[in-house]
């Protein structure tokens, strides 16, 4: 069953501009790697932030934000690993 409701939770940037969707929303939701998604990403502490895409997870439960969208994030916060991000992603 694929999701079917919006999941919102925190996580921080890891390399390669990735973060991992938490093991407890991807059993819960029961997310599955060929679904599509609308991601949206706000960055925690800084005022208007926000920016949306489609995209897929990986088999790890990784989300790889892509580069225009990282481009667009950086202009309002330099360094994105200081802060933490808040995600929400609802079906494609």
């Amino acid at each position: 069953m694929p999701l079917t409701e919006t999941a919102r939770f925190n996580t921080h940037l890891q390399n390669g501009n990735r973060f991992q969707i938490p093991n407890i929303v991807r059993w819960r939701y029961k997310l599955e790697v060929t679904q599509p998604l609308n991601v949206e990403v706000q960055i925690i502490g800084v005022m208007c932030v926000r920016e949306k895409f489609l995209t897929k997870m990986r088999k790890d439960g990784r989300i790889t934000i892509p580069a225009l969208t990282i481009t667009m994030l950086k202009q309002n916060a330099p360094d994105l690993k200081q802060y933490a991000m808040e995600v929400t992603i609802s079906p494609g």
